[in-house]
């Protein structure tokens, strides 16, 4: 098993026995092609590479071992700190974390690291792009209200940006109409609540990880719930809030969307009338509307079939050929 830590000008390697979970070799070489060209060499073929996500300075080493036809393994950023501070409390280096990446990748099972297409990789950095635009926006807005002697240059500062929100929205919706391997996004429009940006990101994560069950997509954006007992204790139960923050704020928001559907038959809305029912509060009635969004959107992209609300709540079957046999109901 061979641990990589990477950072933005070096790559840390621990090529790791699986048995005896010695050291075999350690290196460090370049995060440059040459340097993936040295590993790819020393490494067996048949030994996984673990590496933890960290954007644009992973894409190389990742893409390149890919392309070469190893296995490259995703360490999740929280748990693989957690354990590498459990094996070395005392001190940090880039060569411990290493050994700390490939000892957890021996430990545990570990996903593959997601395969993306240009197409994906396009779309998922003009959402990041909109992402922080947004934010800035509503910065901009809060100052506005806060500084009113300075409230005009701001509101140019704010029109600016909308304005390059605006060009984000129109290439996402250029670039998700044209190529095929984008039909989910229309598909996943006719959601009550699902936008063209949900739908895109959506889209975007289903397409470059596979999820075999729609609890699997569930727990990634952290919408599953966490429970915590232990003898004759009962704690209380929540959201994991693990996995893709944004996904999960992005499905709590369209879940809120839907309470202000005017149509009756909307089965988000009933839903959410139901968990008030029980005595569940506001913000837990949405987080059960979206997980059940998430698992709807799950359904449609893995089937390419069409919304058809009669199916939301309904239990799922024994076939797995279209889009009912794969929407659990809540529990």
């Amino acid at each position: 098993m061979l641990g990589i830590d990477v950072s933005k000008a070096s790559l840390a390697c621990t090529f790791l026995d699986p048995q005896s979970l010695q050291s075999l070799w350690q290196l460090e070489v370049a995060n440059s092609a040459s340097g993936v060209q040295q590993l790819l060499q020393r490494t067996p073929r048949d030994s996984p590479w673990v590496v933890e996500p960290t954007g644009q300075y992973s894409r190389q080493v990742v893409g390149l071992a890919q392309a070469a036809g190893r296995e490259v393994l995703l360490a999740p950023p929280r748990e693989a700190k957690a354990f590498l501070m459990a094996l070395s409390p005392r001190a940090k280096t880039d060569r411990l974390d290493s050994v700390g990446l490939a000892r957890y990748a021996l430990a545990m099972p570990l996903r593959s690291y997601p395969r993306k297409t240009v197409a994906v990789e396009q779309v998922e950095q003009l959402l990041a792009a909109r992402k922080g635009i947004s934010r800035s926006v509503a910065s901009l807005r809060q100052q506005a209200q806060a500084l009113p002697h300075a409230s005009e240059p701001l509101e140019r500062a704010i029109a600016a940006l909308l304005g390059e929100q605006a060009a984000i929205d129109r290439r996402l919706a250029q670039q998700t109409r044209e190529s095929p391997e984008w039909a989910s996004v229309a598909l996943l429009q006719s959601v009550p609540g699902i936008g063209p940006v949900t739908a895109s990101a959506v889209a975007a994560c289903l397409a470059s990880r596979e999820f075999g069950h729609p609890d699997q997509f569930v727990a990634y954006i952290g919408l599953d719930v966490r429970v915590r007992e232990s003898g004759q204790r009962r704690g209380t139960r929540s959201l994991s809030r693990r996995g893709d923050a944004e996904l999960r704020r992005l499905l709590y928001l369209c879940a809120q969307a839907n309470l202000r559907s005017r149509d009756p038959a909307n089965p988000f809305k009933q839903q959410y009338e139901r968990e008030r029912a029980k005595g569940l509060p506001s913000t837990a009635a949405l987080c059960a509307v979206a997980r059940k969004l998430a698992r709807t959107c799950w359904s449609i992209a893995k089937y390419q079939t069409a919304y058809d609300p009669g199916r939301v709540n309904r239990q799922g079957g024994s076939s797995g050929s279209s889009a009912t046999a794969a929407i659990d109901s809540e529990p």
